[in-house]
């Protein structure tokens, strides 16, 4: 015989019976933990009402239709079975065991809101240790009366089959047959505070910590995103607060009526903190209890009320990371940070790049600083730290100094010289860099090409450093000031952002962009090939134009054209590790682009056209209304800026023209190690340092058999794929004032904060990608999730709803370009690409800089 409903504490309560959440509530209580009363609705009442329905088959059909990869698709699916559950009624035996229930959980209520209940769903695939399903169903607070209970249960089984729902069961490869939906109903706690809390920081993995994120008013505000909450690190062991980060809270999520509303925040609760340290000390003693009861580290939500702690959810923690490294600072008194340099390179770096490139790196930046007067030893810090780089100063009182006399003495010849610096160095890169390709690596040494790639990543070096005092400064200079004066004493409520002045301007990823479409336009003049590449995949064109024969004409004149492209525009790095293949060497994320463009989506033709005639008119507008002086500044400013606007994007691209070369020296090197026996592929050379390299190149050049490194290789190859998916550091030392120029690397909770780069909302799929090796995973429609994106990431924008990056400023590309395609963007989040699933569905919220974790 069915049972529909179990009190809350029932000991037959299982898995399958009452889900994910109600299977931990009720262990809870039977443990005695402070858990607010309750029962459970079963997973047997939520079959009866399907099949009494008449339902599954035609979710099933709906379900059929809709592709995982498209929110829309998946959207539209659930909008239908939403109308589904909607319109059936739920049978008379069903509702005649939750109503004797719910009247009995007045009865005996303990907390004064008697007629108030939560409505939670609980699905039999949810806060599992191998899967994290949590967001993926409906909550209803405050549901008052027994019909609209009833109403509550119904839309609770309904949100098994949200967009959201869908794709993360499809992604984890989870039969939507096998799948069922249980409700827990609950006391409604009215909460003077309520938060997350987890047993282990899951941020940087260490187990003697515990991370309470609290707030005002009900935990709704929090997982919502709707309010900043306050972040407090304890110890585990005693409860002592190591760390206590004060919000600033506007807002606060109380009991309406019906269901909550939310109440702005004045007065001392805005900047003050949430929970006393006797409360903090109480609630990790019973968090320290419910980890030790489940034997693993937890993620448990908490409300506080008549003066005690309730406990509404505990769940594992998914994706901990490993347990903390060591991040000792090599030189002392240093300052570290993962910013300047180590922003182009938000990966771990490969062995080879961390032992030749980064001192040659050091090397050309001290001389830079030795130029401007910054003598001290050491002055300009780098270093390699568990694979990933770092930079930083030695702040001693004479450098301190000399860095402060020169920025006032040089800011004016910065910007007066700037363009010329970069014409003339690189003019000189370029020259290193064509005297290389003119030889014949066939012919050259093992040294010879070592030698070749250390001088042209000097030369990159030297480009990077005149970029960064003297092209990016200037951009950023021109466009802050332009930005201040402009919404100083120019700007009314209704006119454009300063940023929108400046959005068109023809810069390196504008150009590729549009010599990418006239390819495309191009290719719609000839019907048999515009009928292949609409429909091959790009991996197949790419190995066709890849390929030293091809099957036809067409294609071939086709290649050329596409050749010529890369030749110009190829060069554009994914980061500054050499390790990684430019797209010149895979194109197969640019022919994804080409064939959004052969669907005629997306122009940069339009995109441009419209951002300029956007700029334009504003700016005739300003001026019509500015009296003769401000009209002359806001004209000399605006002009100002939109010329150096492009320098910055220019730069950036331009610091990849010499990795072909150096990929294709030690390709060659790499090839003669295989032949030797030493290394199993050419481009495993990349995980070899540089001494090894240099050691080896004797070896060969003497005709001596070389060791074999396969071991060590492996061993590498493990320990980088290891440190991929940890999250350094921001700074070392932890220097508070340093947050102020850094992204925070320890935010926990459901909702990331970042830099609010573009503005919009969405909700859609995250791709999460790590470097160019993960392109291809992505979806048109998805939201791009990174460490950073430089210029080589541009034509990916064309298939994304939105970005997300762990770093990145209002500045950086992601910034620009996000704004110039119109999706929204949220930077700097310090966490995305760890904390935010492949495939999992989050909302970015451009405008206020917010991507909250359905």
């Amino acid at each position: 015989m069915s049972t529909y409903v179990l009190s809350l504490s029932d000991t037959r309560a299982a898995l399958a019976s009452v889900g994910g959440k109600g299977l931990s509530l009720a262990k809870l209580a039977q443990a005695g933990f402070p858990i607010p009363n309750g029962f459970h609705i079963t997973t047997d009442a939520y079959r009866a009402f399907i099949e009494a329905s008449g339902l599954q088959p035609r979710i099933l059909a709906l379900l059929k239709d809709a592709d995982p990869a498209l929110p829309s698709a998946l959207e539209t699916a659930s909008a239908s079975i939403s109308r589904l559950f909607a319109e059936a009624s739920i049978p008379a035996d069903i509702t005649s065991a939750i109503t004797p229930a719910y009247i009995d959980l007045n009865r005996q209520s303990s907390i004064v809101n008697r007629k108030s209940v939560a409505v939670r769903s609980s699905a039999t695939a949810e806060d599992l240790p191998e899967a994290s399903f949590a967001g993926q169903q409906e909550t209803f607070l405050n549901i008052r009366g027994e019909e609209d209970l009833l109403d509550a249960v119904k839309k609770c089984w309904a949100s098994l089959w949200t967009a959201r729902a869908i794709a993360y069961r499809a992604n984890q490869s989870i039969d939507p047959n096998t799948v069922a939906l249980a409700v827990v109903v609950q006391e409604m706690v009215d909460a003077d505070f309520a938060g997350i809390l987890f047993t282990a920081n899951p941020i940087n993995g260490h187990r003697d910590e515990i991370v309470i994120n609290a707030t005002w008013g009900l935990g709704e505000a929090i997982v919502s995103g709707r309010v900043s909450p306050d972040t407090i690190i304890a110890e585990k062991d005693s409860g002592k607060v190591r760390r206590y980060d004060v919000a600033k809270k506007t807002v606060r999520t109380v009991l309406a009526e019906s269901g909550t509303r939310e109440e702005t925040l004045k007065g001392w609760r805005v900047r003050s903190k949430v929970m006393k340290e006797a409360q903090v000390h109480e609630l990790v003693g019973m968090a320290r209890s419910i980890e030790s009861f489940y034997g693993s580290p937890q993620d448990i939500e908490f409300c506080f009320a008549q003066d005690r702690f309730f406990i509404v959810q505990s769940r594992p923690i998914t994706a901990m990371p490993p347990e903390p490294l060591e991040w000792i600072i090599p030189v002392k008194g240093a300052v570290l940070a993962r910013g300047s340099f180590a922003e182009f390179v938000p990966e771990p770096v490969s062995p080879l790049f961390a032992t030749l490139a980064v001192p040659i790196a050091q090397k050309t930046t001290c001389e830079l600083m030795g130029s401007i007067g910054v003598t001290d030893e050491n002055s300009y810090v780098f270093a390699v730290l568990n694979d990933y780089v770092y930079v930083g100063f030695i702040f001693t009182p004479k450098m301190t100094w000399q860095m402060i006399k020169a920025s006032f003495q040089l800011l004016g010849p910065i910007i007066r010289t700037a363009e010329k610096r970069a014409r003339e160095s690189r003019e000189k890169f370029l020259s290193v860099v064509q005297t290389w390709q003119e030889s014949d690596v066939r012919l050259l040494a093992p040294s010879e090409l070592l030698q070749g790639t250390r001088e042209i990543f000097t030369e990159t070096a030297l480009y990077y450093n005149m970029a960064q005092s003297g092209t990016i400064p200037t951009s950023m200079m021109t466009e802050v000031l332009f930005g201040w004066v402009y919404k100083t004493l120019m700007k009314r409520k209704d006119d454009p952002a300063p940023e929108a002045f400046l959005f068109g301007t023809e810069n390196h990823a504008m150009r590729a962009d549009k010599a990418l479409w006239d390819i495309a336009a191009w290719v719609k003049t000839q019907p048999a090939l515009m009928k292949y590449l609409s429909g091959a995949l790009a991996d197949e064109i790419g190995a066709v134009f890849l390929a030293r024969h091809k099957p036809n004409a067409e294609l071939a004149e086709f290649s050329e054209c596409f050749e010529a492209y890369l030749h110009e525009y190829g060069h554009a790095i994914y980061d500054l590790d050499f390790a990684k293949p430019t797209p010149a060497e895979d194109p197969t994320p640019l022919l994804e682009t080409l064939k959004v463009y052969l669907a005629g989506k997306n122009s940069p033709y339009e995109r441009q056209r419209a951002a300029l005639e956007l700029s334009e008119r504003a700016a005739v507008n300003i001026i019509k209304r500015l009296d003769p002086l401000r009209r002359r500044w806001f004209v000399k400013l605006l002009k100002w800026a939109q010329d150096k606007a492009p320098m910055r994007e220019d730069s950036i691209a331009d610091l990849g023209l010499g990795h072909p070369q150096m990929r294709c020296m030690l390709g060659e090197f790499g090839r003669r190690l295989v032949k030797a026996g030493s290394i199993p592929v050419a481009s495993d050379i990349y995980w070899l340092e540089e001494y090894e390299l240099n050691a080896l190149a004797i070896l060969l050049e003497n005709d001596e058999p070389p060791p074999h490194f396969a071991g060590e290789i492996a061993e590498r190859k493990a320990k980088w794929e290891s440190m991929r998916h940890i999250v350094p550091p921001t700074t070392l030392p932890k220097v508070r004032w340093m947050n102020k120029f850094f992204p925070s690397n320890e935010q926990a909770g459901s909702t990331l904060k970042g830099f609010a780069a573009s503005a919009g909302k969405v909700t859609a799929r995250a791709c999460v990608m790590l470097g160019p090796e993960d392109f291809n995973k992505m979806h048109t429609g998805d939201v791009i999730v990174a460490g950073i994106t430089t210029p080589a990431w541009t034509p990916l924008f064309a298939r994304a709803s939105a970005i997300v990056t762990d770093i990145g400023g209002p500045l950086s590309h992601s910034s620009i370009v996000a704004r110039e395609y119109g999706i929204p963007a949220v930077l700097a989040t310090g966490v995305g690409t760890r904390r935010i699933h492949d495939g999992e569905l989050i909302t970015v919220d451009g405008s206020e800089g917010r991507v909250m974790l359905n």
